[in-house]
């Protein structure tokens, strides 16, 4: 395993492993047995980042979720691992009833945050949460106000960083401005990977496009501050690289994309890898790097990951998927 430092702050900075597991289907579709499995072999293979969500996984059996803050709770104080691992949550996307989709969620006002922080605490057994994102944009919520009850949770001791997840790029950089001398935001995560998806389209955060996609607007934010951290979701997209039975979405149905796929194949052809080990080793090494957040089902798949930290692209590998990966349709 490899390491890197995340946090703008040397006080609050912390060192993780650059592969992050996400466990949202831990205690859903992911049973106990096979989630201690997994949890297991990524702390032997050095693996220190941990990511969950208070409201992971409701939409799997129509609850509020909680289902993986708790299993994970369970696993570190059986392991004892608490202290080697980085564990990173989430709050303002939990549903106020039990329910399948997002259409009433807690959002990020003062009251909620410093409620949830409490309760995430007590599902996973922890005192202080190392990582606490924003999960999503929360238009009824004045940024100021989220600013203000996101800081007061590191200033108490509740936190030890911020993070924020699915804004636009500019209510990142405003709420960065608001907090003054305040903590915020120190780690941002978004959907990123080799492929680039069409982001013009509608949904239910936003009218005016697609909202959580590393797009230019965000990469080209953080290349010009390297001192903010990006944690990469869906790196992998939910196994569409490399499974006849797990299609890409509509929104990759554009030019670009079988031109990318083929540099990919070239690359995995040249160095012996699978598309997937490519496509992690790509973005560890890209030219604003990333920390992707894995997700596996099985031990195997999670391997086939972790011994993607040890491919090595050559210069001329790298300086292939970067064109492709740079091109417009």
């Amino acid at each position: 395993m490899k390491y890197r430092t995340i946090g703008t702050q040397p006080a609050r900075q912390r060192e993780v492993s650059v592969l992050a597991l996400g466990a949202m289907w831990f205690g859903t579709a992911t049973d106990e047995p096979t989630a201690y499995a997994l949890l297991d072999r990524f702390a032997e293979a050095g693996g220190t980042f941990v990511d969950t969500s208070n409201n992971y996984a409701f939409w799997a059996n129509g609850t509020q979720g909680g289902e993986s803050e708790a299993l994970l709770g369970r696993w570190l104080a059986s392991s004892g691992k608490r202290d080697s691992m980085v564990v990173a949550t989430k709050v303002g996307a939990r549903p106020l009833a039990p329910a399948r989709d997002f259409r009433s969620i807690e959002g990020l006002s003062p009251a909620v945050v410093r409620e949830q922080v409490d309760r995430s605490r007590d599902r996973l057994g922890i005192e202080q949460i190392d990582l606490y994102y924003a999960h999503l944009r929360d238009p009824g919520t004045p940024l100021a106000d989220q600013v203000d009850g996101l800081a007061g949770l590191v200033e108490d001791g509740a936190v030890g960083m911020l993070g924020a997840s699915n804004f636009w790029a500019w209510e990142l950089e405003r709420s960065r401005s608001l907090a003054g001398g305040r903590p915020s935001y120190d780690v941002v995560q978004f959907q990123h990977s080799y492929l680039r998806p069409r982001t013009d389209q509608p949904g239910l955060a936003s009218p005016e496009g697609t909202v959580g996609v590393a797009d230019g607007a965000v990469l080209s934010w953080l290349a010009d501050d390297p001192s903010l951290s990006l944690v990469a979701y869906s790196p992998l997209l939910k196994g569409a690289y490399t499974r006849a039975d797990k299609p890409l979405p509509e929104s990759f149905d554009h030019p670009g994309t079988p031109a990318r796929l083929a540099v990919l194949d070239e690359v995995a052809r040249q160095t012996g890898a699978t598309r997937n080990q490519v496509v992690l080793a790509w973005m560890l090494g890209a030219p604003v790097p990333a920390i992707p957040l894995v997700g596996a089902s099985a031990v195997a798949q999670l391997d086939e990951s972790i011994e993607a930290v040890d491919l090595e692209l050559t210069a001329e590998q790298q300086a292939m998927l970067d064109g492709e990966r740079e091109r417009v349709w």
